[in-house]
C-alpha cells in the first residue's frame, strides 16, 4: 500500500514554486512543525501537569494570558531562533518585534509573525484551539537589523502562512501561493503526512460563524445579513446554521472544510474590530484565498491594507466567496 508523503518531503517536491528560497521555507516550516509537535505535547497534557488556567499577566492587547499563552509563545522563539533563517520575530503576546542578531542570523531575509495559541480561553474546556503563522521577506538590507517595517507590510506580500490546529487531530495547514495543503499528525511515527491536497472552499456554504452575543454591538450591515442568513428561503437553502465555536483557527477549519463564513466585525465595544490584522487576519486570508475562498473588511480585499502598527486591529469576513459578497453588499448599503 502506498504511504502518504510526508510534509518534509512535500516541502522539498515543491521547492520550484519557492525558486529564491534555497531551503530557507523548508528549515522555517520545519521549525514551526517541531514547535507545533512541543505545544500538542503540552496541551495534551496540561490538566496532568498543572498549566492549565491564567498566569496571572495581561499580553500587549491587554488580554489575560492563560499558562499556555506563554509557554507557547517561549517555544515558537526559541525553535525559530535556533534557526538562522530569519532575522525577526513579532507575536501577539508581546508588545514589541524580537530581533535575532546572533552570527547566524545576518544573512537571513524573513520575518516571521505569529498567535502562539490562539483561542486560549478554550483550553481549560478541553475545546480545539491553534496556532498562526505568517512568513515575509524582510525589506531592510540584509545584515542590518530589522525594523517596524519588516513586519508591518499588507498582507499580499506574505510569502507563505499557516495554522497548526490542535483538536481530535493535529493538523498543519499551510500555503505558499500555490494551493493549500493540510497534513494530519501521526503520533505513533512523529510525523505530519499530506491529508488534504488542494483544500478548496465552495463557491457557497450555508454556515456562518459570528458571536451573536454581541449582535446589538454590531454595524447595521451586519445585523442585516445575520437576519438574511436566518431567513427561510428554500431555493437558496436558507437558513443557515450557525456554528461558533470562539477559536478563530478552528471556525475558519471547518468553513473550509465544510462551506461558511466567519464574521468579526466592528462594534461598539470594538470601533476597530477585534482580531489583529498582521497575526491572524492576513495570514487566515492568504490561505482562504488559496483555497478558493475570499477575505474581506467588508469593504475590500483585507490583504491589501498598509498597517500603521504592529497589532493594528481589523474587522474580518473571510469564507466562501458568495456570503462573503454578500456581506460587502449589506454593508455598502450602509453608505
Amino acid at each position: 500500500m502506498e504511504r502518504h508523503t510526508t510534509l518534509g518531503e512535500f516541502i522539498i517536491q515543491n521547492q520550484k514554486d519557492f525558486p529564491y528560497a534555497k531551503g530557507e521555507l523548508s528549515s522555517l516550516l520545519s521549525a514551526i512543525r517541531l514547535a507545533g509537535k512541543m505545544v500538542n505535547q503540552e496541551i495534551n497534557k496540561a490538566g496532568l501537569a498543572e498549566i492549565r488556567g491564567k498566569a496571572g499577566k495581561e499580553n500587549v492587547q491587554g488580554e489575560v494570558q492563560a499558562k499556555l499563552d506563554i509557554l507557547a509563545n517561549d517555544m515558537f522563539i526559541s525553535t525559530l531562533r535556533d534557526r538562522g533563517d530569519i532575522c525577526g520575530l513579532a507575536s501577539e503576546e508581546l508588545e514589541d518585534f524580537i530581533v535575532f542578531n546572533e552570527e547566524r542570523h545576518k544573512n537571513a531575509n524573513y520575518v516571521v509573525l505569529i498567535d502562539p495559541l490562539d483561542g486560549s480561553s478554550n483550553i481549560d474546556v478541553d475545546i480545539t484551539v491553534g496556532t498562526i503563522f505568517s512568513i515575509y521577506r524582510r525589506i531592510s538590507p540584509i545584515g542590518t537589523p530589522v525594523t517596524l517595517e519588516d513586519f508591518i507590510q499588507p498582507g499580499i506580500n506574505q510569502v507563505a502562512a499557516g495554522y497548526l490546529i490542535y483538536g481530535t487531530s493535529t493538523m498543519l495547514v499551510y500555503t505558499t501561493g500555490n494551493g493549500t495543503h493540510g497534513f494530519t499528525f501521526d503520533p505513533g511515527i512523529g510525523s505530519f503526512f499530506l491529508s488534504h491536497p488542494n483544500m478548496t472552499y465552495p463557491n457557497s456554504g450555508r454556515i456562518y460563524s459570528v458571536n451573536e452575543g454581541n449582535y446589538v454591538h454590531f454595524p447595521t450591515g451586519i445585523k442585516k445579513f445575520i437576519r438574511w442568513a436566518q431567513e427561510l428561503n428554500e431555493e437558496e437553502s436558507r437558513p443557515f446554521t450557525s456554528r461558533y465555536i470562539g477559536s478563530l483557527v478552528a471556525d475558519f477549519h471547518r468553513n473550509m472544510l465544510l462551506g461558511g463564513v466567519y464574521l468579526y466585525p466592528t462594534g461598539t465595544t470594538s470601533p476597530k474590530g477585534k482580531l489583529r490584522l498582521l497575526y491572524e487576519c492576513n495570514p487566515m486570508a492568504f490561505l482562504a484565498e488559496q483555497a478558493g475562498g475570499k477575505a474581506s473588511d467588508g469593504y475590500g480585499r483585507i490583504m491589501e491594507r498598509t498597517p500603521s502598527e504592529l497589532h493594528e486591529r481589523a474587522p474580518f469576513y473571510c469564507g466562501c466567496k458568495t456570503e462573503v459578497e454578500k456581506i460587502e453588499w449589506f454593508l455598502n448599503q450602509e453608505d
